[in-house]
């Protein structure tokens, strides 16, 4: 099959900057190319429009429209002359794009065109309680009414969009997916005590606020824990405020604080020695479809406190591979923390079973056959 993806992002030197959705597309072209399909990345938003080719796949950036009132539409139209360019000439057979603002809304392919969710903008205002700019809201409903197929990436995030967008079709649930190779439990870098890892932006949504007042409970029961962040530093959406990581700092308790350490945005390489060294991955997050850094951090066979909202019993088996708690449950969160902590042969226990959850669920390999499967399906 010739399979294209639209997404405003991708993680590429060419393309810029990239968060979940161009990770989680990066991680599926990988597994289809290498079962045999061609893949072609439309990355819209770049600075100039430019073709290349590499390690097999199709690379066009597309540089956006700029007309006062009128930029979304041309450039709309911009991407459908080239979808449809590529589909006469036999080039394509299917594209996908995810929920994020309706971009496709009012492009019309002339081949399939499935929408995958990885949390549209109105999901997570909704998350967020916050309100949804009305553009957004009406090109995401138009965008999955009009779409041929519809994927989530998880049941809980398709049950809500379709609460949301009064939507009446159905979704078929592929998760993310994460190179195994690429996050192995053989690793050289050897694990520190009473360590405990967050990585991910700093950001209301995923916590951020929650973490000291998390942390101020288990530095009470182990005064020797430290707390590692890695992560770029975001604005907060509901004070204004330019810094989350300034708003956290008197959040802490004044002897829990000189036991944190904040390292900002680092490599992949870095986030991956850091994973390794830790005692145990803390995420007290609000508002996600599927945690790609869950996975990651349960592939190299981590003991993990995680949120238990909504998505997260579709990641994590409470108990069994990692413990799940409400964030705001601070008292509780920390409990299971420090008895992780205290226990290496439950952390044991937790990371192999974790291991074995994301190779028999969450590999490229086997997201990368449920996606070709439906791709086919569609195309028949």
């Amino acid at each position: 099959m010739k399979i294209a993806f639209l997404t405003p992002e991708f993680p590429h030197p060419k393309t810029g900057s990239s968060g979940g959705i161009g990770t989680s597309i990066f991680n599926l072209s990988k597994g289809l190319t290498s079962a045999g399909h061609q893949v072609f990345i439309l990355v819209y938003g770049q600075s100039d429009d430019e073709v290349f080719t590499e390690n097999e796949i199709v690379f066009y950036r597309i540089k956006n429209v700029k007309f006062k009132g009128f930029s979304r539409f041309l450039t709309q139209k911009k991407i459908e002359k080239l979808i449809n360019q590529l589909v006469k000439k036999n080039q394509l057979d299917i594209v996908e794009a995810p929920d994020w603002t309706g971009m496709t809304s009012r492009i019309q392919p002339r081949c399939p065109l499935v929408i995958r969710l990885n949390g549209s903008d109105t999901y997570f205002c909704y998350l967020d309680k916050r309100p949804v700019k009305f553009l957004n809201k009406f090109h995401e409903k138009l965008a999955l009414q009009k779409s041929t197929a519809l994927l989530s990436v998880s049941h809980y995030t398709a049950s809500l969009t379709k609460q949301l967008f009064q939507l009446k079709k159905d979704f078929a649930i592929i998760p993310n997916s994460i190179d195994l190779t690429k996050f192995s439990n053989d690793y050289s870098v050897p694990v520190q005590d009473n360590v405990l890892l967050y990585f991910g932006t700093l950001i209301r949504k995923k916590g951020a606020l929650e973490l000291p007042l998390i942390f101020n409970e288990v530095y009470k029961r182990n005064n020797k824990v430290k707390l590692v962040l890695l992560g770029r530093d975001a604005s907060d959406i509901i004070t204004g405020n330019s810094s989350t990581w300034k708003m956290m700092q008197p959040l802490f308790d004044k002897n829990a604080i000189n036991n944190v350490l904040y390292l900002g945005s680092k490599s992949y390489q870095e986030i991956k020695d850091s994973i390794a060294s830790a005692t145990v991955c803390v995420f007290p997050t609000f508002a996600e479809a599927l945690p790609v850094s869950w996975i990651e951090a349960m592939a190299m066979q981590k003991a993990i406190v995680a949120s238990n909202i909504g998505w997260a019993a579709e990641v994590i088996d409470d108990s069994i591979n990692g413990f799940l708690v409400h964030p705001t449950a601070h008292e509780s969160f920390a409990e299971k923390i420090v008895q992780l902590l205290e226990n290496e042969d439950l952390r044991n226990q937790f990371g192999i079973a974790a291991r074995t959850k994301v190779t028999q669920k969450f590999s490229i390999e086997v997201v990368a056959k449920q996606s070709a499967d439906f791709y086919k399906n569609i195309l028949q």
